[in-house]
């Protein structure tokens, strides 16, 4: 008789899908695993619906509504092992910049009714709601990075994936620092690792897409930019990006308002 295949279900919150568009596109990789697991609830790719309970969940997006909270809390009892995936879910998202504004402001504003709109007044992490076993970080997330969760999981080992700054990437491949020899502002020292430095391998900036790295020294990097001509405005947007909620970037950009 054969064994059960694991159950995998992937849920959606406030988010753009590109999350889950990384796990599609994952093809070769997710073939590799795609026989020994039961991807069994997952919206945006099949019609397919298999009810729970289920092994693992992976969950994009972040909380936004009262409706999601109840949501999410549904989701954490069906699921073994919930897993967050993306910067909407392990930090709020792009849309948490909303979480320094009035939020009724701007529904009076758009909506010809506000009064049906129901709404919280910020966008939050999943793991604000729930308890989360794992966040895999990044906008979007890192196929091969998720490949790996999702097996360490199976075969209940922890996953293997890297916590140093961009930075380390950019001296693996070789590139010439773009704020030491451009003056170019750059999140890179600060932010965790996972898109291959992608902006500064094209003499760009770091932009923060992976969310702060562990003990993230956000207000060394604030000084230096400051030394060389950074002004407390510029630095509070750089930290007001994909992961402006992330709690060390959060609390940096709060610094310079």
């Amino acid at each position: 008789m054969n064994a059960r295949k694991p159950k995998v279900a992937v849920y959606k919150f406030a988010s753009c899908d590109g999350c889950q568009l990384s796990l599609l596109d994952a093809e070769e990789e997710l073939l590799a695993i795609a026989g020994t697991i039961d991807i069994s609830y997952f919206p945006e790719a099949s019609r397919r619906m298999v009810r729970g309970p289920y092994d693992i969940g992976l969950v994009e997006g972040s909380v936004t509504t009262p409706h999601d909270v109840e949501r999410i809390r549904a989701v954490r009892k069906e699921c073994r092992t919930l897993i967050t995936i993306g910067a909407c879910a392990t930090a709020g998202g792009i849309q948490a910049l909303r979480n320094w504004k009035d939020v009724k402001e701007f529904t009076r504003i758009v909506y010809a009714n506000p009064e049906h709109i129901s709404t919280l007044d910020r966008s939050l992490p999943i793991g604000s709601f729930v308890h989360v076993d794992f966040e895999l970080r990044g906008c979007p997330i890192n196929k091969f990075q998720l490949i790996e969760v999702i097996v360490a999981y199976l075969h209940k080992r922890k996953p293997n994936i890297p916590t140093h700054s961009v930075c380390i990437d950019c001296k693996l491949k070789g590139n010439v620092c773009v704020m030491v020899a451009n003056g170019t502002p750059c999140l890179g020292p600060v932010t965790h690792v996972g898109c291959g430095a992608l902006c500064p391998s094209y003499q760009r900036g770091c932009y923060g897409c992976y969310g702060p790295m562990d003990s993230a020294n956000t207000s060394a990097l604030s000084a230096h930019m400051i030394e060389h001509g950074a002004t407390k405005h510029e630095l509070m947007l750089m930290f007001r990006g994909f992961n402006a909620y992330a709690e060390a970037f959060r609390r940096e950009s709060d610094s310079h308002e």
